[in-house]
Formats: structure tokens, sequence, C-alpha cells
């Protein structure tokens, strides 16, 4: 299982990086629309399709919940909330997260939203047969810090 002791590289990003980001990845997806909205994979998939509603002007953004962190630690899968029943199976629906990793996250998601067009700022070589649209590629031993999963009481230091 993978942890932040564990990685062989970590990129680290701040906030006005991962906000271009996720705008970037958002105009990609300009074009493969119209969608109906969004549903963001809490938590990391927060605050991207936060940034990617505003760029592709959509107001509504629902949640899925699925744990399988506990902090910097990978633990078991857990499925905490399943989408609204009128989503059905996730045709014309967004999917955002910040990055598909082991796959296990991306694969209960896809079972819960087959149709859906699931977008990543990040994808892992595990995780990209998931994805449909991504923004990076990065090497499966490599932790992604993002800035929201800091304790905003440690020190940050750039790393890449």
């Amino acid at each position: 299982m993978m942890s932040l002791d564990s990685a062989k590289k970590i990129h680290s990003s701040s906030w006005h990086e991962m906000h271009r980001e996720a705008t970037d990845l958002g105009l990609r997806l300009k074009d493969r629309g119209p969608w109906r909205g969004i549903v963001a994979i809490s938590r990391g998939g927060l605050v991207p399709a936060s940034v990617i509603a505003r760029v592709l002007d959509i107001r509504l953004i629902v949640t899925i919940c699925i744990a399988s962190y506990d902090g910097e630690m990978k633990g078991e899968l857990a499925v905490l909330r399943r989408p609204p029943p009128e989503i059905g199976s996730g045709e014309g629906w967004l999917l955002v997260d910040d990055v598909a990793d082991s796959g296990a996250t991306a694969a209960a998601a896809r079972q819960m939203l087959p149709a859906a067009h699931y977008a990543a700022l990040y994808v892992k070589p595990a995780g990209k047969p998931f994805v449909d649209t991504y923004l990076c590629e990065v090497e499966q031993g490599t932790w992604i810090d993002f800035p929201w999963d800091r304790d905003p009481a440690k020190p940050h230091t750039q790393s890449a």
C-alpha cells in the first residue's frame, strides 16, 4: 500500500498551480459537453470540480463520497455516499477527481456511473484505464501532495 513514506517521488503543487491545472482541464473538457452537471468525488475532487464548474459554466455539482486514504496511508475502500438516483448511469455527467491513483476509487466510481465522463487532474498507470480525460500522467510511485490535503500547521516544502 502506498503512503507518503513509501513514495519514490513527491510532486507538490501550490494552490495557484492547482487552480491553473483545474482551469486547463476544464478548457480541455469544453468541447466534449454539453454537461448536465458535475459529480465530484469527495474529497479530492471537490476543489478541481469547483474550478472546472466555473470554466464550463456549470452550476449543478453533486458528490459521491469514497474513502480510500486515512491521512497519508492507503486503506480499505469505503463508499460513504452514492450518487442520487436521478443521475442514472451518469450519461451527460462529468465525474471529477484529483488523481486516479491505484484505480480502486476510480473503479468504484465507474461502477456507480459507467456512462459518465471521468476527468482527473493526475493519472497514474494503475488508474489510467478508468479515466477519459486527464491533465498530467505521473509514475505510479509518485505521491501527489495536494494543497487541500496539507496540515496548515506544518510548513510546506516544494518538491518534484
